[in-house]
C-alpha cells in the first residue's frame, strides 16, 4: 500500500469503551492537510499466546484494564518520534514503530499503542487520496465475503458449559451480502424462538459475540440446533456450518488431554470426535480444532478431514508462526486479526503469505470489539472471500456488517459475492478464497 506524503501534525489517544465495558484505546491522527482520522483498537478475551502485548494499566482503576499508559505513550514518545515527518508509506511507518518499541511483541509501548497509530495513519492516507480504505489498499478490490455467523456461544465467550466456544451459520447460498444477512437474521430469529420454547428465557441471554448462550453441555445438541433454525427458516440447503473450538481453553498440558461435554479425550481422540461432527452436520470449517502449539496434530487433521481447518491461536497473525505451520501443512486457513502482531503492514504480510502458500483467510473481529469497522474494508481489500465478525445484531458486530452493504453498493457492478468456497472436490489445500 503506497500513502502519500502529507505532514503528520497531531497525535492524541484516548480511552474508550469496548463492547464489554472495559477500556481500549482510540487515536487519532492529524495531517497538514486538515485532515484527521480516527481508529480504534479491539480487544481479545480468548487470547493465544504468542499475541502482540496488549499494555494494560493494572491496579484498581476498571479492574486493572485500564489503558492510560498507551494512551501516554502514544501522546508522549510516539508523536514525538511520528509528528512533523511525512506520511510516505505505511511499511515505513510501521517500521518506524515497531523499532521504536524495540521489543519482540511490542511491550514497551504496547501492541494497542502501535496499532492504533498504524490503523489511523492507513485510513488517514486513504482520505488524503479521498479514497475508501479498501480501495486505497487494493485498487481491483471487489470481492464481497460470506459471513461466519455465530449464532451459539461457548467457551470464554459465554456463561454456560459449551467448551467450544462458537457455532458458526454461513450463508453460502445468498447471492448478495444483503441477503446473506438478511436469511442469517432469519435463521438467527427462529433460534431464539426454539431456544425460548424449549429452555425458557434463560437461553436467550448472550454472549460476547451476540450469539445466545444456552444451558447445554453438548457440541452437537447446539449443532442440531443450528440445523433445525435452518430448517424453519425454509433454507435447507443455502447454509453451511462452521466451529471455533478455541480448543487450548480446555486443553491440559500435563496430560495432554482435552475435556470436551465431560469427557476426556487425547489427539486421536479429538480427531475422531470432529470427524463424526463433519460428516454428521456438514462442517466445513473448524478453527483451532486443537491446541496452539500442536503444529503436527494441525497437519494430522488437516490431511484427514478434507475441510478448512483454521489456525488462530496456532498462528497469531504471525508470519513466522505461519511459515511455520505452512511447511508443516498444519491448517490450510489464517484467522486474521491485526491486533495479534500489532502492525496493519505485519498483518497485510501475513495475509499474502497465507495466500501464496494457498491457505485461505478469514478476517476476524476480537470479542471485546468496538462500533468501528474497519475490518469490513479490510476483508474486501484482501479478497478475504470470508469474514467473522459475530453474530447480526449489537452495534458493534453489526456496524461491519452495515459497511459491507455500503460498500457493496459503491461497488456496485463490480461487486462480486462469492459462490459456495466450500463446493471444491477437495477442501484440504485450501486454495485462493479470491477464485470465489
Amino acid at each position: 500500500m503506497t500513502l502519500p506524503s502529507p505532514v503528520i501534525t497531531g497525535l492524541s489517544a484516548r480511552e474508550v469503551l469496548d463492547c464489554r465495558g472495559l477500556p481500549t484505546l482510540q487515536v487519532d491522527i492529524e495531517l497538514d492537510e486538515a485532515l484527521q482520522a480516527t481508529a480504534d483498537v479491539p480487544s481479545g478475551r480468548s487470547t493465544g499466546a504468542n499475541e502482540a502485548f496488549e499494555l494494560r494499566d493494572g491496579g484498581d482503576r476498571f479492574g486493572g484494564f485500564g489503558v492510560l499508559r498507551a494512551a501516554d505513550h502514544v501522546a508522549g514518545e510516539i508523536s514525538e518520534t511520528l509528528i512533523g515527518t511525512r506520511l510516505s508509506d505505511q511499511r515505513t511507518l510501521d517500521r518506524t514503530l515497531v523499532e521504536l518499541d524495540g521489543t519482540d511483541d511490542k511491550r514497551r509501548l504496547g501492541a494497542n499503542a502501535i496499532l492504533g497509530v498504524s490503523l489511523a495513519a492507513a485510513r488517514a492516507a486513504a482520505a488524503y487520496r479521498d479514497l475508501p480504505l479498501y480501495r486505497a489498499i487494493n485498487s481491483n478490490a471487489h470481492l464481497l465475503p460470506v459471513p461466519l455467523v455465530n449464532l451459539i456461544n461457548g467457551g470464554k465467550h459465554a456463561s454456560n458449559d459449551l467448551d467450544f466456544q462458537e457455532f458458526i451459520v454461513l450463508p453460502v447460498g445468498a447471492d448478495s451480502i444483503l441477503e446473506a444477512l438478511q436469511i442469517s437474521s432469519e435463521v438467527n430469529l427462529c433460534l431464539a424462538g426454539i431456544l425460548l420454547e424449549r429452555y425458557g428465557k434463560v437461553a436467550l441471554n448472550t454472549g460476547d459475540e451476540g450469539g445466545f448462550a444456552p444451558p447445554i453441555s453438548d457440541p452437537r445438541e447446539a449443532l442440531s440446533l443450528l440445523h433445525e433454525s435452518v430448517a424453519a427458516a425454509g433454507y435447507e440447503g443455502r447454509f453451511r456450518y462452521g466451529l471455533d473450538c478455541a480448543a487450548s481453553h480446555y486443553y491440559d498440558p500435563e496430560t495432554a488431554t482435552y475435556t470436551v461435554a465431560g469427557s476426556r479425550r487425547d489427539r486421536d481422540g479429538m480427531i475422531d470426535l470432529y470427524q463424526g461432527l463433519i460428516a454428521e452436520y456438514d462442517i466445513v470449517t473448524i478453527e483451532d480444532p486443537l491446541d496452539e502449539e500442536d503444529f503436527e496434530g494441525f497437519a494430522e487433521l488437516t490431511a484427514a478431514s478434507g475441510i478448512q481447518i483454521v489456525g488462530d491461536d496456532l498462528f497469531t497473525t504471525n508470519p513466522e508462526r505461519l511459515a511455520r505451520g505452512i511447511e508443516a501443512g498444519s491448517a490450510n486457513s489464517l484467522l486474521w486479526k491485526f491486533n495479534q502482531i500489532g502492525t496493519l503492514s505485519e498483518a497485510l504480510d501475513a495475509a499474502d503469505m497465507a495466500h501464496k502458500a494457498g491457505y485461505t483467510v478469514v478476517v476476524s473481529e476480537r470479542s471485546g470489539e468496538t462500533e468501528d469497522p474497519m475490518i469490513a474494508d479490510l476483508v474486501v481489500a484482501l479478497g478475504a472471500g470470508q469474514i467473522k465478525t459475530g453474530a447480526p445484531v449489537r452495534g458493534e458486530r453489526t456496524a461491519k456488517y452495515n459497511r459491507l452493504i455500503r460498500i457493496s453498493e459503491e461497488l456496485g457492478d463490480s461487486a462480486l459475492y462469492p459462490e459456495d468456497p466450500f463446493a471444491r472436490e477437495d477442501r484440504s489445500t485450501g486454495g485462493d478464497p479470491a477464485d470465489g
